[in-house]
């Protein structure tokens, strides 16, 4: 094990809407994929060590303390740090490019005399091609393959190449400034315009101030949901409106353990969620650009329809996993692609259905192209829901009757009936979509109900419980006053909660239904959905407190990850996660809705 590692929740996320980098307590952006989310990364030190890629900046002293926090509601870092002989800031961030991406450095003298050192370790295809360095035009330009990178160092610094890296050395007295930049371009064309480092400062927290401003929501905890608004943004790949999962690969859901995916890429189970969030909060364009990128993604055959997609849509994803490198704290493999795009998870009918109808219910125009889609989807849906899929866990085990995945199908019938119902002109076949609703309904509630223990489970005939359910009443299959509802949140609650926190289903003994070896954390959207849910059976006090709860859980700049250790008291998984933050600002919502003066 790596006991010198950072912790996950160490990290804060700095990006520019089509990639983002993680920039450690400790100065150094450990995490950064050039030039898209889904690119070969360029600074891997995150999966391996500091020989992986990286890039330090921080004071020479020993003992220099840090402090950190984003600017305003904005993506702009900044970290004072304080040392015996002084204070500064160091500034990170990247601005909206152009054409090119830039990370910028900006170090500001606060009091006395600092002295800093800039290291940085260039290693492209995932921390294994070292690149060939050498000084030109008053830059260092580092080239490898398709890949070229330019740094910009002050000109008040030296710099010089020790152990395979490139060092400057800069002294930063108070009302003094220094700027780095670092730009990549495809090695075959010529060096991009230059930035002014400060000018782009000031734009770049323009924009954001601009975006945050549109927010509509006013109710408690506003800081909380506004940061995970703007780490929902920062995830979207602006091009083409898509949102990946998160922006790295391969962080643990167990240390040392062998559940290491990768989630650069966007799902559509998160698609609802996304735009009920984006909706709820006034961002419209956003949900605009995430419903057409989802209208791209799923045109096609239906039997086509995949659970993700790339970020402009690409179909294949295969998995391959990268040996060199040595995994976080020693998690191996490090995996990238993914070959769950493979599975057949029947709940994304539903869920694609819902976005659609969630866009309609705010006025999102529908096209009769769209409409198309998704009548054909439920169409198809309605022979195929009868059988068994692998369920929205991803599971790597044989297929079964999930309940999750059925009472989604009844979604996709439901919002298809509601649609006819409101817009007639629209045109489908009313009589049979109700007819399977109906269907769906009643073998949910016969096959998928323990009546003795007054639970829903997680597959039919099965004794283990499955998170996912706490989502019933949310999607509206039964109201949260029925008392199988409270019964399966009670029962969630009671075998599934761990320090009050919520496992997806049970890994423990001969019930692990994954086929995978060993276990995981609690899910942090997982312990949203049982706020949620403990607000919509009327025990508003426990959803109140177990919001609190899950607010404390983020770290020190608002960021949380997919998983949450009770024991260690760790953040674990992908990380920073949309579906926590999706998690956060719907149980927001939920729980305060929009104050009285936004509600018009």
């Amino acid at each position: 094990m790596h006991s010198h590692q950072p912790h996950i929740e160490d990290y804060a996320l700095i990006g520019d809407l089509q990639t983002a980098a993680l920039v450690g307590r400790d100065g150094s952006i450990d995490w950064l994929c050039l030039p898209r989310f889904d690119s070969g990364a360029c600074f891997a030190a995150l999966l391996g060590g500091k020989d992986n890629g990286h890039w330090g900046l921080a004071p020479t002293a020993p003992g220099a303390r840090a402090e950190r926090s984003y600017r305003g509601d904005s993506l702009v870092l900044d970290t004072v740090w304080e040392t015996p002989e002084g204070a500064v800031r160091v500034t990170d961030f990247m601005p909206q490019r152009d054409r090119a991406p830039d990370v910028v450095r900006i170090i500001e003298g606060l009091r006395g005399s600092v002295a800093m050192r800039s290291s940085l370790r260039l290693r492209f295809d995932y921390g294994r091609v070292v690149p060939w360095v050498r000084a030109s035009e008053g830059s260092r330009v580092a080239i490898a393959g398709p890949d070229s990178v330019w740094l910009r160092t002050p000109g008040q610094g030296a710099t010089y190449g020790k152990d395979f890296s490139t060092r400057t050395d800069v002294t930063v007295a108070a009302g003094e400034r220094a700027a780095f930049v670092l730009t990549w371009h495809p090695s075959h064309e010529p060096r991009p315009v230059q930035i002014d480092p400060f000018e782009a400062l000031g734009t770049t927290l323009e924009d954001w101030h601009a975006w945050s401003a549109r927010c509509r929501y006013n109710g408690p905890h506003r800081d909380a949901v506004m940061r995970s608004l703007i780490t929902l943004k920062a995830l979207t790949y602006a091009p083409t409106g898509g949102i990946v999962a998160a922006p790295t690969t391969s962080l643990p859901e167990e240390l040392g353990g062998v559940r290491n995916w990768d989630y650069r890429y966007c799902w559509l189970r998160d698609a609802s969620l996304t735009l009920d969030s984006l909706i709820s909060a006034g961002y419209l364009d956003e949900a605009n650009a995430w419903r057409d990128w989802l209208l791209r993604a799923v045109a096609g055959a239906p039997d086509d329809l995949q659970i993700m997609y790339g970020l402009a849509g690409e179909r294949r994803l295969p998995e391959a996993e990268i040996p060199w490198l040595s995994g976080y704290a020693g998690s191996t493999p490090v995996r990238i692609g993914n070959a769950a795009v493979q599975q057949r998870q029947l709940d994304v009918y539903g869920e694609v259905l819902d976005s659609f109808h969630i866009g309609r219910e705010a006025g999102i125009e529908t096209e009769a192209h769209a409409w198309s889609i998704q009548r054909a989807l439920v169409d198809y849906l309605e022979s195929t829901w009868r059988d068994p899929d692998e369920g929205l866990w991803e599971i790597r085990g044989p297929r079964r009757h999930f309940v999750h995945s059925k009472v989604m199908a009844w979604v996709a019938a439901d919002r298809a009936v509601r649609a006819l119902e409101t817009y007639p002109k629209l045109g489908g076949d009313l009589d049979r979509w109700r007819a399977m609703r109906e269907d769906v309904h009643r073998e949910v509630c016969e096959r998928g109900y323990d009546a003795e223990r007054g639970t829903f489970t997680q597959y039919y005939g099965s004794a283990e419980l499955d998170a996912a359910t706490l989502l019933i009443p949310r999607v509206g299959f039964l109201p949260g006053d029925d008392p199988r509802v409270i019964g399966t949140v009670d029962a969630v609650r009671r075998e599934l909660s761990h320090d009050g926190l919520v496992r997806r289903y049970s890994t423990a003994g001969g019930g692990n239904v994954d086929g995978l070896p060993g276990g995981e954390g609690t899910f942090l959207v997982c312990s949203f959905w049982l706020a949620d849910a403990l607000e919509l059976t009327g025990r508003s006090k426990e959803a109140h407190a177990l919001f609190e709860r899950l607010l404390a859980l983020r770290n020190d700049t608002g960021l949380l990850s997919e998983e949450y250790d009770p024991a260690a008291r760790r953040q674990l998984g992908n990380f920073p996660q949309a579906f926590s933050h999706l998690g956060l600002v719907g149980t927001a919502f939920g729980l305060f809705g929009l104050a009285p003066a936004e509600a018009d």
